[in-house]
């Protein structure tokens, strides 16, 4: 499942350090290459409400196929379709139906005992940190090799694999209630008015990813400008620098299990504003841009395990409307990073990309401050739970 999630999320992945060659290939500048990491993260957005909530509702083994079947179709229409609109349109339904490993952790959160929950979740997460990292990397050289739409056409065969291989082996479930597909839809956004601490949560991690997003989506322009002039295949591979959040996001999972969301979230939130301090002082030095690099994927995807421990305690019987809820925040957050990135980078450069990243690490930090020194915030700990029950071979 974690190597399945990693493979699906990679396809939101792909297109990062292939800007460059994106934007030659359809004759288009560098915000209107941006505006397709905006679609992608919309159209994930988008899987997530209205594709996501179908988990609390059919059987997942069945949804994860066909969610991946369709994720082959999308990135083979991608490998071949001739123009910059057509592409854009296909870019959007990429993320769409990359919602697959967003199924299967509310299905491993069921899974695992609770005592233990904190830590499976990470060990999924793990699975999907490592498919970001490494699909930059397989991106970068495979577009070397075979071209970008090269790239699109490894990415079709990886998702026919796995939706044979998911189909074959997730557990079954047992049959649910019928919910209305629309009451299914709105529930996931009514628990945002009813769970106060999803709210909060969800904001952290819409400003967390916003920052991310930041980073992300102007990285590469830095990278192949006058000054650094990195080929694709070079740029592919800061994304293996992002190791450190593999190792936070483990560390963060043992927090939570623990009870010590409060000192994971103040932490998490306090490197990524560090981290664009630093990233400001890499625009003439790669090792100074890689320690940023480090820096902010450890404090964004420690924020996101703790973020993800705490919403999944909070209503067992919807952990998957919870996730839909929680993850459409979290990729607006990154949409709007990506936008104001894009924007920043093509007016002012490098620095004004960092101080827009700031912007939206403080928007998480002060909260982060304030909530947790209220009293209406305790401290939560690992209390046994009834989960939906699973028939497991």
């Amino acid at each position: 499942m974690a190597v399945a999630t990693g493979a699906i999320v990679a396809n939101l992945y792909y297109l990062q350090p292939l800007l460059n060659n994106v934007a030659r290939s359809f004759h288009i500048g560098v915000a209107t290459a941006t505006v397709l990491l905006t679609l992608i993260q919309v159209g994930y957005a988008a899987g997530l409400a209205l594709v996501v909530p179908l988990g609390d509702l059919v059987a997942r083994r069945r949804l994860v196929t066909i969610i991946f079947g369709l994720a082959g179709l999308c990135t083979v229409a991608a490998a071949l379709i001739p123009s910059f609109i057509g592409f854009a349109i296909v870019t959007f339904f990429i993320g769409v139906v990359s919602v697959g490993g967003q199924v299967m952790i509310p299905l491993a959160a069921d899974l695992a005992d609770p005592d233990q929950r904190g830590r499976v979740v990470a060990r999924l997460m793990s699975g999907l940190l490592i498919g970001i990292l490494v699909s930059r990397t397989i991106s970068g050289y495979v577009s070397e090799l075979a071209g970008w739409r090269g790239v699109y056409w490894l990415a079709a065969a990886l998702m026919v694999l796995f939706a044979v291989f998911l189909g074959l082996t997730l557990p079954t479930e047992q049959v649910r209630p019928h919910v209305r597909y629309h009451q299914l839809v709105l529930g996931s956004f009514l628990l945002l008015k009813e769970l106060p601490e999803l709210r909060r949560r969800a904001w952290l991690g819409a400003m967390g990813f916003a920052s991310f997003s930041v980073l992300w989506s102007t990285l590469a322009f830095e990278l192949s400008s006058p000054y650094f002039h990195l080929s694709n295949g070079t740029i592919g591979l800061f994304g293996l620098f992002g190791v450190a959040g593999v190792v936070a996001a483990n560390v963060a999972g043992s927090f939570a299990d623990t009870g010590h969301t409060k000192l994971s979230s103040i932490l998490s939130t306090v490197l990524v504003l560090a981290s664009f301090g630093i990233l400001a002082l890499g625009d003439r030095s790669l090792v100074v841009l890689i320690l940023g690099i480090v820096v902010l994927d450890a404090g964004c995807q420690g924020l996101q395990i703790t973020n993800q421990s705490i919403i999944y305690r909070l209503a067992p019987e919807s952990r998957s409307r919870i996730t839909s809820a929680y993850m459409v925040c979290y990729f607006v957050g990154g949409a709007a990073g990506s936008i104001a990135g894009g924007l920043a980078y093509g007016a002012r450069g490098w620095a004004a990309t960092c101080a827009v990243g700031a912007g939206f690490a403080l928007a998480a930090l002060i909260p982060t401050l304030l909530w947790t020194r209220s009293p209406s915030l305790p401290e939560l700990s690992p209390q046994p739970e009834r989960g939906t029950p699973l028939d497991q071979p």
